[in-house]
């Protein structure tokens, strides 16, 4: 049986301008939008949100880097 997974309310819309902010995608970050891919219930906005992300990332404007966070 798989835990269902429920992301923190308004988490997505942190990470989102956390990321924008910053231009990184850290490990934490890549675990959030995994949990936000899994989640059934996201709305469309949310899942436009996930979507910006990772089209930034494959257009090169935002790095995957392999710190834990981007909080120093």
């Amino acid at each position: 049986m798989v835990p269902k997974v429920q992301l923190l309310q308004s988490a997505l819309g942190d990470l989102f301008a956390q990321v924008n902010a910053t231009g990184h995608l850290t490990v934490a970050d890549r675990y959030g939008l995994l949990a936000a891919i899994l989640d059934e219930s996201l709305s469309e906005e949310e899942r436009r949100c996930v979507d910006r992300l990772l089209r930034g990332v494959s257009r090169g404007k935002i790095k995957i880097v392999d710190e834990l966070s981007s909080l120093r």
